[in-house]
């Protein structure tokens, strides 16, 4: 294979390593003369160099091999899978045709190829969490669970090259990947790569909070190593003299997890007690699995106190993806709370590579629920007017959730998402159970619709034949399904009221005989507020909007925009199609540069996150020119997934002024000196204005609000740090508006 002239000598020989690497996992798995086929084509698709480098100088071929070790080593694929990964890209480029491929391997290579094509067009236009993008990408997926899976190994390699990428496209791959890979792979049970594109993900777009948790873990690394090898030495034993093969060892928790607690918990990263988990993987044979696990359980919980409230039990009833384990909480030595984990070395197996230990495993029933997953997806899909939004984020809420188990009346086994109602139980069985659902028995109690369901319960549904869905029924459904079926139920009935509403509003018209015009109506429609059309006759149809009133505030603008018209001169319909100047901007590749003394470029600095000179920033187009937002915006992941067609890269020019207004949150202890102390701080910096202040106290807890005008995040962040040696003062936080 001549590699000369696409690789540097370094390339080349980390090339054919990887190539070799790849063969050597995958030659059980190929037919007699698949290395040999693979050759061929693979010297002409190199010699044409078809692969290429990228933008950021990322060489294509080199990506593409490492994505294969992914998909092979990492998640399981075999042979089919990974010839289509690595021809796609000749196919895509037409230096191989589908013809040749079928012909030299086989149709089922050529199936993958062609729906690996149809994701690479929704990638091609740059914006691939896009609303549109994003249900034409779910109905890819839907089709072949192996193209899932194909996606998420690239989406892995990229982020992994993260360094390499510019500031925008890594942005916008770690939203994407947070957005929809990581969900995914949960739900397809692979665990060590979710946890990974997870913490990429927060490595990328907060790398400062990143940065702070890992230089936690490694000073906490020695006292914890130290706690862990405290608390398994008595287990260890027991074990050995119980005559048990096993592995035992302290895990700690991924970066992005412990994030989320010190989020949703709002504690300082003292307060985690959690920070690891102890795991247990015991050697034994299938028919001994369940029996062996919870003989250890006995003696564990024998040795250390255990938490009945945080006691899960997955391998009597595995999660919907497979994953089996026992989950148990103890309270170790020091009075400290520690999670144990116990399992076979298969179901570990399967924890970390979800679906492809359950192909490696034939002989064990694996009830994934995959298929009837992706049945829900397909359901969804095709429903008539589903909001592709919507749909992204109930897809993405369904990927996550806890599951518990309820019984119907004849004893059948039901999963559903934790928090589920007696509405989402009727919805699971039938569309129609739950159109009708007007209550429940619950263990032979009479429960209403919004009842939460609880492990174990048996259900049995009450329905009447008047019973219809209700809009604030999806106040407290949960699951997908029911969500979806029920938006749907009051799209058609508010379809069916706004095409009455039309129809009543034009026969007004035509009693008063006018002759409406529909880019007038639709003009009007929109200078009242509505998103849609249907919105206007639906507010008619409920009578919240009166049609006399609507014909006559018609009439008016009918005349006004006559008015105008008629003093306007008549211009040739070429001058009016131009392209506005952040259009062309947001299709240069070149950066903005934000200076005060630039001209001719309309920019505003957005007021969700306040940016100042410093801040890492990034441009969005908008229909009032380009919005400079700070790149750790809370707007900035919406943006970049949904319109990342829009963004355009931006840096500071020139030097920063006494005009950036911030607010700084403080927190402390509340003491009489604490205002006087900051404000005596904040006058003696230099080239920084106190503007006002807003304080606060409660329960002896100050917070004060304090308002400055500086010259850049230099001189900010010199003053946060000066705030924070006041004495009494907790923490001081930038607010982003």
């Amino acid at each position: 294979m001549d590699t000369t002239s696409f690789f540097t000598e370094e390339e080349k020989k980390t090339f054919f390593s990887k190539y070799k690497l790849l063969l050597r996992n995958l030659y059980s798995f190929l037919q007699k003369e698949d290395i040999r086929k693979m050759k061929e084509l693979m010297k002409r698709v190199v010699a044409l160099d078809c692969y290429g480098r990228d933008k950021n100088g990322i060489n294509g071929l080199l990506r593409n091999i490492d994505t294969a070790l992914i998909a092979t080593c990492e998640i399981g694929l075999k042979r089919t899978s990974v010839i289509a990964l690595l021809l796609y890209r000749p196919v895509l480029k037409k230096v191989v045709t589908m013809e040749e491929v079928e012909q030299t391997f086989d149709a089922d290579v050529t199936l993958i190829i062609k729906r690996l094509l149809r994701t690479s067009e929704l990638y091609a236009r740059n914006t691939a969490v896009n609303s549109e993008n994003f249900h034409h990408l779910l109905f890819s997926f839907a089709e072949d669970v192996r193209v899932i899976l194909i996606m998420i190994a690239d989406r892995l390699c990229l982020m992994r090259l993260g360094k390499n990428l510019q500031e925008d496209d890594r942005i916008r791959l770690a939203t994407e990947a947070s957005y929809l890979y990581a969900p995914l792979a949960h739900r397809l049970g692979l665990y060590t790569i979710k946890s990974e594109l997870e913490d990429l993900s927060l490595k990328y777009t907060d790398r400062k909070q990143y940065d702070f948790i890992k230089q936690k873990l490694n000073e906490t690394k020695r006292s914890r190593d130290a706690y862990i090898a405290e608390f398994i030495a008595p287990i260890k034993k027991r074990l050995q003299e119980a005559g048990f093969r096993f592995d035992i060892k302290g895990r700690t928790k991924s970066i992005h997890s412990i994030n989320n607690k010190l989020k949703k918990q709002k504690i300082e990263f003292e307060g985690i007690y959690d920070l690891f988990a102890i795991r247990i993987v015991l050697d034994t044979p299938l028919e001994k699995e369940r029996s062996e696990c919870w003989q250890v359980y006995s003696i564990v919980t024998d040795m250390y106190q255990p938490n009945p409230n945080r006691m899960k039990d997955w391998i009597s009833i595995p999660k919907t993806n497979g994953y089996e384990s026992l989950h148990i909480t103890v309270m170790g030595p020091q009075n400290k709370w520690v999670e144990v984990q116990i399992r076979t070395h298969r179901m570990d197996e399967i924890a970390e590579r979800g679906l492809a230990a359950h192909w490696k495993y034939k002989g064990v029933k694996a009830e994934t629920g995959l298929d009837e997953f992706l049945n829900n997806v397909r359901a969804a899909l095709e429903t008539k007017g589903t909001n592709p939004l919507d749909l992204m984020q109930e897809f993405r809420m369904d990927l996550y959730k806890d599951e518990i188990y309820v019984f119907t009346p004849t004893g059948e086994l039901i999963k559903l998402a934790k928090g589920a109602t007696v509405l989402d139980f009727a919805f699971a069985i039938h569309t129609k159970l739950g159109s009708k659902c007007v209550s429940a028995k619950v263990n032979g109690k009479n429960v209403p619709i919004k009842y939460v369901l609880n492990n174990g319960d048996s259900v049995s549904v009450v329905t009447s034949p008047t019973q219809s869905p209700k809009r604030d029924w999806l106040n407290f459904v949960v699951t997908s399904k029911a969500r979806v079926k029920i938006k749907q139920a009051l799209r058609e009935e508010a379809s069916k009221a706004a095409d009455f509403a039309k129809e009543m509003l034009q026969r007004r018209f035509k009693n008063r005989k006018i002759e409406v015009e529909e880019a007038i109506l639709m003009r009007y429609i929109k200078k009242k507020g509505f998103k849609t059309v249907t919105d206007f006759y639906i507010e008619i149809s409920e009578e919240r909007l009166d049609p006399n009133s609507v014909i006559d505030e018609y009439l008016e603008m009918e005349r006004k925009e006559k008015e105008i018209n008629d003093r306007v001169e008549v211009r040739s319909a070429e001058d009016f199609i131009t392209t506005t100047e952040a259009e062309e901007i947001a299709t240069n590749k070149d950066v903005l540069v934000i200076d005060k003394n630039l001209t001719g470029i309309e920019y505003k600095l957005a007021k969700c996150c306040n940016p100042i000179y410093g801040d890492e920033v990034f441009g969005f187009v908008s229909t009032q020119g380009i919005k400079i937002h700070r790149m750790d915006c809370p707007n900035a992941q919406e943006m970049f997934s949904r319109f990342g067609y829009r963004i355009i890269r931006a840096k500071w020019s020139g030097k920063g002024d006494n005009g950036y207004t911030v607010t700084l949150r403080v927190i402390g202890r509340d003491d009489i000196t604490i205002v006087s102390n900051i404000t005596s701080v904040i006058g003696k910096e230099n080239g920084v204005t106190l503007r006002s202040l807003n304080i606060d106290s409660v329960d002896g807890l100050f917070q004060g609000n304090f308002t400055v005008m500086v010259r850049d995040t230099t001189s900010l962040n010199a003053l946060t740090k000066k705030i924070k040696t006041v004495k009494g003062v907790k923490t001081v936080d930038r607010l982003n508006s």
